[in-house]
């Protein structure tokens, strides 16, 4: 009964009392939830606004583009797109946005947003170009990509349809980004572009041309144009043709191509020409009586690059203007007389012999070939004895001058040398000038104590020769004459087989005429 009086006492009271202090802890802890809600909007408004992403190639397209063809980025490789921070310009490499998918597309060529860079994503849908009606899409192949790490690779894609009926004129290539990630994502564009027909492609110029495309493959010389008919009245076909021709005669060259061809024309032709790549082989013409002391070094096109003064080479920018000059009318003189040039692999093998060619004299009738491939115009005086240079194919090899009658001459004791011929040696005073001798001579043919087998007829009637040193002499002559040296081995194996063959041919006739000699007794 008490505590039923207390309470119908105390409830008016508490109860009011109770809802205003809940009320009151409910409201405060209200608004600071909502404080934490504020708090936390400025922190994602600002983390969005710190991270801006857009797109972007990473690399220039290969110019001309034609219909058909594969559009590529420049060597030949592919063209990269990737996702970047804007104010950082670092690749975004984690999260999803690093894995997004993008699509591909052909822009307006003039798009270029309101200012400069940039667009609204209604601008960038604006300028999409669609394909012409009744043709097919204007872009084929896969124009999506899923980056990897915030790169991807474009593959297969190509023009069905020529830029020309656009409003520019031109296209450009556009990418953007296929998901959605809560916020934009700029779109990314390339330099804009002309787009030909594929037949064009059959009449584009080369960059850089090569010495054996056609002539009309330069700037400014049409196919069939009349600058080309002109080059090809004066036999001037290829940019090998154009580039020699400039260099050993350029007024001519410019006469031929006439007053049609302007000073701008003439100089944007004379550039793209110059960007040829040659190889690297050297020319070298040494005029007669310099006995290759001097002689003028060049390309293939016949520009000067350097010259020979006393057996050493100068390149072409430590000469004067006079030492210019003199060195392209040598090259002149040297397409004139194109038999007794020398060429040389490259600059290397070149300054590598140039100290020896005064060591080796020669006359334009007789020609070798050495083991690089070039011609080398030598012949060799060996202890005052002339021995013509012989070719590495000619039938007589293996002939020595006044060895004719060889078989009249027993050759004794030759059946007992005991020859190896796999077996290489060399011998102290060998040459060491690769323009001389590429080979090591055996000793056993050297020495003096193996001479044995030329008996003092073959010496004093077939050679001509009053002693055994001069003997020596001439045969160390022979023995230094330049020869392959992939062949050298064989060809001594076959000069001691023919000398045994002819030992043992005059055996078997002295064997003979003893025999008919006894039968007639």
């Amino acid at each position: 009964m008490k505590l039923q009086s207390v309470q119908h006492l105390l409830e008016p009271v508490l109860e009011p009392l109770i809802r205003r202090v809940v009320k009151e802890e409910i409201e405060v802890a209200f608004i600071k939830h909502l404080n934490s809600m504020k708090r936390n909007g400025v922190k994602e408004v600002n983390s969005t606004q710190s991270r801006s992403l857009q797109l972007q190639f990473l690399n220039n397209l290969s110019l001309p583009v034609f219909t058909g063809a594969r559009i590529e980025a420049e060597e030949c490789s592919a063209i990269k797109v990737a996702i970047i921070d804007a104010l950082t310009g670092q690749i975004i490499t984690s999260g999803p946005e690093s894995s997004a998918k993008v699509e591909i597309v052909v822009l307006e060529g003039d798009f270029d947003g309101d200012e400069g860079d940039n667009w609204t994503l209604e601008e960038f849908k604006n300028n999409i170009v669609r394909e012409r009606e009744g043709k097919k899409p204007l872009l084929t192949g896969d124009a999506f990509i899923t980056l990897t790490e915030g790169i991807g690779l474009v593959g297969e894609i190509s023009f069905t349809d020529n830029s020309s009926w656009t409003r520019s004129r031109r296209f450009r290539l556009g990418a953007r980004v296929v998901d959605v990630f809560g916020t934009r994502v700029r779109e990314a564009k390339t330099e804009s572009f002309i787009v030909r027909d594929h037949r064009g492609e059959l009449y584009k110029k080369h960059h850089p041309p090569s010495h054996s495309d056609e002539v009309w493959r330069l700037e400014k010389i049409g196919k069939d144009g009349a600058f080309h008919k002109r080059l090809s009245r004066e036999n001037i076909n290829t940019v090998k043709d154009f580039l020699t021709m400039l260099f050993i005669d350029p007024t001519r060259l410019r006469h031929i191509l006439g007053t049609g061809m302007s000073a701008k024309m003439w100089e944007v032709t004379v550039e793209h020409a110059q960007t040829c790549v040659l190889d690297k082989r050297r020319h070298l013409y040494c005029p007669p009586g310099s006995q290759q002391k001097s002689g003028v070094v060049f390309n293939i096109v016949g520009q000067v690059t350097g010259i020979i003064s006393e057996c050493q080479y100068v390149t072409i920018d430590r000469l004067s203007e006079t030492e210019k000059i003199e060195a392209q009318n040598l090259v002149i003189s040297a397409f004139e007389h194109w038999a007794e040039v020398i060429v040389f692999d490259d600059e290397a093998s070149l300054i590598g012999g140039s100290s020896n060619l005064a060591n080796i004299p020669y006359t334009s009738s007789d020609k070798t070939q050495i083991s690089n491939g070039s011609k080398f115009l030598a012949t060799q005086n060996m202890g005052g004895f002339d021995f013509a240079q012989p070719n590495a194919c000619s039938p007589d090899i293996y002939s020595v001058s006044g060895l004719s009658g060889l078989e009249d001459y027993a050759l004794h004791g030759i059946e007992n040398m005991g020859l190896t011929y796999d077996q290489t040696l060399s011998y102290p005073g060998q040459a060491t000038n690769s323009l001389i001798c590429d080979t090591d001579i055996t000793q056993t043919f050297c020495d003096e104590n193996h001479l044995p087998f030329f008996d003092s007829g073959l010496q004093s009637q077939s050679l001509g020769l009053e002693s055994q040193a001069d003997l020596q002499m001439a045969f160390d002559g022979f023995l230094l004459q330049r020869t392959v040296a992939v062949q050298a081995q064989r060809r001594w194996t076959k000069v001691f087989s023919v000398l045994k063959w002819f030992s043992i041919k005059r055996k078997v006739k002295e064997k003979f005429r003893a025999r008919r000699y006894s039968n007639g007794q």
